[in-house]
């Protein structure tokens, strides 16, 4: 299977992934596990910089990140749903990438897009397991139904409370430069744009302290926590920290 993914993560908009989990996919990326993104839109509505500028600076975060594969659905930024045609693009995607794993938006937050983007993921992730709803393939090939093992919530503007912290020690620098590829959307003190809550100063400090937070808790120098969309089962006890 050419196009098959071990993990595929959703964002609303790009950088949402970057900001939200981007150590855990560089941490799985170097385990040898393949791994794509899905932008659902390209994040025109954004106050600073523009969707061309979002576009190319998409391109350096994937570069950088190493992942096997980006695509952007293009769907209406603040404006998108849940609703058939969306749910069909996405088990589609599902169908054409067979990940064993999705990330996806926080299931609550600030921008209205996050939480619209998980609902639309979980719901369409349950209906490409069914094999009677029918897809076909960009050549005109019916497309086998596929249901991810789990969907991993990444947790971004509200401090929710983790299911599970994953250790990134190790990886927090490459992720800041990640992140930092969105150099549109932080803190610039020469920008001329208008302020919005993630350009302020303190922003990129608070991701920063969040992953120290989330390895405090852990015993490890960083982490990144996320919420099961089912219960987390552990082969042995061994993995545990």
């Amino acid at each position: 299977m050419e196009n098959k993914l071990d993990f595929l993560a959703f964002g609303a908009h790009p950088d949402d992934v970057e900001l939200g989990c981007s150590g855990a996919l560089l941490k799985i990326i170097d385990s040898g596990k393949k791994v794509g993104i899905i932008d659902l839109t390209l994040g025109e509505l954004g106050t600073r910089g523009s969707s061309e500028i979002r576009s190319k600076e998409t391109k350096e975060a994937s570069k950088l990140l190493g992942i096997n594969i980006r695509e952007n659905l293009k769907f209406k930024d603040g404006f998108f749903t849940n609703d058939i045609e969306h749910q069909m693009k996405v088990i589609s995607i599902i169908r054409k990438y067979k990940p064993e794993f999705i990330f996806c938006n926080a299931p609550d937050d600030r921008h209205i897009d996050h939480p619209k983007a998980s609902k639309l993921i979980v719901e369409s992730c349950f209906l490409s397991g069914l094999s009677k709803i029918k897809t076909i393939d960009d050549f005109g090939n019916d497309q086998p139904h596929w249901r991810p093992k789990n969907i991993i919530h990444y947790i971004q503007w509200k401090n929710l409370k983790p299911d599970f912290i994953l250790d990134i020690s190790g990886y927090m620098k490459k992720k800041m430069d990640v992140i930092k590829c969105y150099s549109s959307q932080f803190y610039d003190h020469k920008s001329k744009e208008p302020e919005t809550p993630i350009s302020k100063k303190n922003f990129l400090g608070f991701i920063e302290s969040r992953a120290v937070d989330y390895g405090r808790i852990i015993g490890v120098e960083h982490g990144e926590g996320f919420i099961s969309q089912r219960t987390t089962g552990l082969a042995s006890l061994t993995e545990l920290i």
